[in-house]
């Protein structure tokens, strides 16, 4: 595996497969004039504006090997801070100022990668398995397999982009996390559940051609503690979660009188010990309140899983069922373990 980056934390064999996958690396609107810094499989990115592209690049320079995320830009390319040479679409360099009637070497290309926008993220891929980039560029980015969400660009729905959350632990952990239905009434009690009903009525996933739903139905609440109508007796709630192997899930959360709110669990896995989440929303009720406090709300719901994923052990996700014990409760957690295991991912994930 020659092409490992740097200090990669990942197993050689499982970072290969997880790397023909799509992530989110960056929110459409932080990416402005000047070049912005992202990690992706322990993979330094660079991602800038050139003109209406957007290019996601390895993040070094190829003349003397400094961060291009340290340069400036002006919205048609990105200055090396070292030298000056100028980097514009598709990576090419259109500028070196110490030469600037000389001709410039191929070899003075930044290694891009495939990227698209969607969900108000920029979402890449390091190894595409449909061509060669950038040669079969059309035909990859027409097959990107990136994650749907339901209602996203429907009418009447408000489409919020959470800023992102870091989180000290693998991926797997955290969309394990997210999956789970048996901890809201121990993790979330300063949020949104109820620490006297722990009950986890039963349910059961059904496989997906990337990976499961499950249909979920209780009687626990989704609105957050304090809210005077939160109280709806006798209200069967149904949480509908849809998992895109290997790190992305959305939740869909049926609210009272045709109320939907669904949230995107998108866990880039910055390294093998690093997450970074990415969580668009969108609801058809409640459109005239403040984003500011969807932002807030959403922020401690997964601070609270935060504290939980961080402390975890082992830091992997073990995917062999012998290592750990489990109840009825945990279907969601067995079928995404099963989910990863036949993705022929192997021992990085194994305790």
């Amino acid at each position: 595996m020659a092409d490992l980056p740097r200090n990669s934390t990942f197993d050689p064999h499982d970072r290969a497969i997880l790397a023909r996958f799509w992530y989110p690396v960056a929110l459409v609107r932080e990416v402005g004039q000047e070049p912005v810094a992202a990690m992706l499989l322990d993979e330094a990115l660079v991602v800038y504006h050139a003109g209406d592209e957007i290019v996601v690049a390895r993040d070094i320079c190829p003349h003397r090997g400094v961060p291009l995320s340290l340069g400036t830009g002006n919205g048609e390319s990105i200055a090396c801070a070292y030298h000056g040479f100028r980097f514009g679409q598709a990576g090419r360099c259109v500028k070196i100022p110490a030469h600037p009637d000389g001709a410039i070497p191929k070899k003075m290309t930044l290694r891009t990668y495939p990227s698209l926008e969607r969900y108000g993220l920029i979402w890449v891929c390091l190894a595409p398995a449909e061509g060669q980039w950038p040669a079969d560029r059309e035909a990859i980015l027409a097959a990107a397999d990136i994650p749907g969400m339901p209602h996203w660009d429907e009418a009447g729905y408000q489409q919020i982009v959470c800023p992102t959350i870091d989180i000290q632990g693998f991926a797997g952990r955290q969309m394990e996390g997210f999956l789970d239905v048996a901890h809201f009434a121990f993790v979330h009690t300063d949020t949104f559940a109820d620490p006297e009903n722990p009950v986890v009525p039963p349910y059961m996933p059904v496989l997906t051609e990337k990976g499961f739903e499950v249909g979920y139905r209780s009687m626990v609440g989704n609105y957050p503690i304090g809210v005077q109508d939160r109280g709806r007796p006798g209200f069967e709630w149904l949480r509908h979660f849809r998992t895109h192997l290997p790190f992305t899930a959305t939740l869909e959360i049926h609210f009272p009188d045709d109320g939907r709110l669904v949230i995107m669990n998108a866990a880039s896995p910055v390294s093998a010990r690093v997450t970074r989440l990415f969580a668009p929303i969108c609801r058809n009720f409640d459109t005239d309140q403040s984003v500011q406090a969807v932002y807030d709300f959403n922020r401690r719901v997964f601070e609270e899983d935060k504290a939980i994923v961080e402390s975890q052990k082992p830091e992997c996700l073990p995917l062999d069922p012998s290592l750990e014990a489990h109840v009825p409760a945990d279907r969601s957690s067995i079928a995404y373990r099963r989910g990863l295991r036949g993705l022929g991912l192997s021992r990085f994930f194994i305790a």
